[in-house]
């Protein structure tokens, strides 16, 4: 299935013992409509308070809906079973029974919105991260071409990140401005824990002057997680779409 959520109500994807995750809220949902105890596996993990357009997760369901539309007949049990969280089950297919979300993904699509405008968030409070002084989204992009291709991404991953390798492949970093906004658009096979947002945080400081590209490429070669710049804060990330 593909879904859609707000993340600002959840503690992330994934279960936890600290508050409610989407991962239960849809689990819920399929119990109550089939009965049935079913684990949902998601494509990605994203954080709390990170949104998602196009995640992606498949689960396994004894029942049988009997005739040929069950996959529209789930989707819309399950949207009416998942409220009043704010979820939505966009569409539900049949996979092959040996299909996974998470190992068979072949590549996952990141957006990150910044608001650069001086004057607070009404409207998109609490799903983009306002920036007040004005950046330069032209040395953005430059200095993000730094980070494209395959490199060892330690001075931008999180500390406790559990990955075993530091090492990635960025196939897209793009900075570019839409009105009143800066749109990061980020994809790769698979990413760090905080990867993208340490990325976004380091790009914020080159856009304000405070760093150069020269500045980005020796943070990358540090290999240091404080040679880095800070954190995006989660609230502007999005998981838009997964790849197989």
């Amino acid at each position: 299935m593909t879904v859609e959520y707000d993340g600002a109500a959840f503690v992330g994807w994934q279960r936890q013992d600290n508050g409610f995750a989407v991962q239960q809220a849809l689990e819920a949902a399929l119990n109550a409509m089939s009965g049935e105890t079913v684990t949902v596996f998601g494509a990605g993990r994203t954080d709390s308070g990170v949104h998602a357009l196009g995640q992606v997760a498949h689960f396994d369901l004894a029942y049988d809906f009997g005739h040929k539309d069950a996959p529209g007949t789930i989707r819309d049990a399950l949207n009416f079973h998942v409220r009043p969280h704010p979820v939505s089950v966009l569409e539900v297919s049949v996979a092959d029974d040996e299909f996974h979300s998470r190992f068979d993904a072949t590549g996952r699509r990141y957006l990150y919105r910044i608001a650069n405008r001086r004057a607070p968030l009404a409207v998109d409070r609490g799903r983009c991260w306002r920036v007040g002084v004005p950046l330069d989204v032209a040395a953005m992009h430059d200095a993000a071409q730094v980070l494209v291709g395959k490199h060892d991404f330690t001075t931008f991953r999180a500390t406790l990140c559990q990955a075993k390798s530091p090492v990635k492949t960025l196939d897209r970093l793009d900075v570019v401005r839409v009105d009143d906004e800066i749109h990061i658009h980020v994809e790769a096979q698979s990413f760090l824990h905080h990867q993208v947002r340490n990325i976004v945080g380091t790009l914020k400081w080159v856009g304000d002057g405070k760093w150069s590209r020269d500045d980005v490429v020796s943070a990358l070669e540090a290999r240091h997680r404080t040679a880095g710049g800070e954190t995006a804060p989660a609230e502007g990330l999005y998981l838009v779409g997964v790849s197989y």
